[in-house]
């Protein structure tokens, strides 16, 4: 504590010790006056006069210590808002060195710690909702920066089978997601940022990534069984041979997306934008496509009939 803040403590000490003592002494005298000699006089019997005073003195006596109770309660008021704020004080601060040494972990070579680190701020947004949108932002710049995709509107020429899964290979990369899939909700936060992303082979099934923006991303292979998906945006990203039973992609954007080879059977792809998507999935007449966006440029199987399908849906 500095000397200015000691001086303006001790003021404020004198100047609230001077306020106390003045409205004990003024208001029972304000209430209570004491009775006029005038009065006293009217009052024949002297023992009488003496106890119309010892009266009024003892209404003022009571009233100060009414008044002494409202200021005890006062200050154990305030001096349990004081603890309450100086226990935030602590606790934010604890969660700020968390915060810290958890983003320094990110950065270590050794891929455990990385993990512990991921967990680490998993519980802080557990912990502290208005952290949540930072934790949010700082694994998805993790995976970003720890598994790029270059950027490219053309798909690899085929699909390698012989990639090991993800969590094999980078184990680090699919603990960061699998934990961004099941984050609590942050009403401040903003769109997950997951574009321009290596994620080939992720496994992440019965999860949640409503409104995730993964652009140009590289999902071939992946695993995504009943995972919500709604709202996403997968422009240009490369979903082939993914394992996409029974997702749900109402209102997500898969414009100029790969979907060649990918299990559609059950997927919910309501009011989705496919235009200018590869849609040679397979299981594709199990999916639900009803008031999905297309034009010339989605391709479709050979063996797919437009005529399952309502009309409107195959224009442009």
């Amino acid at each position: 504590m500095t000397r200015q803040s000691l001086w303006l403590w001790a003021i404020g000490v004198v100047s609230g010790l001077i306020i106390v003592i003045g409205v004990l002494v003024v208001v029972p005298a304000v209430l209570y006056p004491p009775l006029a000699d005038a009065d006293l006089q009217r009052v024949p019997d002297p023992q009488a006069r003496i106890g119309l005073q010892q009266v009024q003195g003892q209404l003022q006596n009571n009233t100060r210590s009414t008044l002494l109770q409202v200021f005890a309660g006062l200050l154990v008021v305030m001096g349990a808002a004081a603890t309450w704020r100086q226990v935030q004080v602590n606790r934010d601060g604890q969660i700020t060195d968390r915060f810290s040494r958890a983003v320094e972990h990110l950065a270590n070579d050794n891929v455990d710690v990385r993990i512990g680190g991921l967990y680490v701020l998993e519980r802080i947004a557990k912990d502290s909702p208005r952290d949540r949108r930072f934790v949010q932002v700082t694994m998805g710049s993790f995976l970003r920066n720890r598994s790029p995709w270059p950027a490219t509107d053309h798909p690899t020429q085929v699909v390698d089978e012989s990639l090991p899964w993800l969590r094999l290979r980078a184990p680090d990369v699919q603990t960061a997601l699998a934990i961004l899939a099941r984050r609590p909700p942050a009403r401040d936060a903003p769109s997950l940022l997951l574009s321009l992303v290596d994620l080939r082979s992720v496994e992440l099934e019965n999860r949640e990534l409503t409104g995730a923006i993964i652009r140009r991303s590289n999902l071939a292979r992946a695993r995504l069984r009943g995972t919500r998906l709604d709202g996403c945006d997968f422009y240009a990203t490369d979903l082939r041979r993914a394992d996409l039973t029974g997702v749900s992609l109402r209102k997500a954007s898969l414009r100029n997306a790969y979907l060649e080879g990918a299990d559609l059977c059950g997927a919910d792809l309501t009011g989705a934008d496919l235009r200018g998507t590869d849609m040679r999935a397979v299981n594709l007449d199990k999916a639900l496509l009803t008031g999905a966006h297309v034009d010339s440029r989605t391709i479709w199987p050979r063996d797919f009939a437009p005529a399952r399908v309502s009309a409107s849906l195959f224009s442009d």
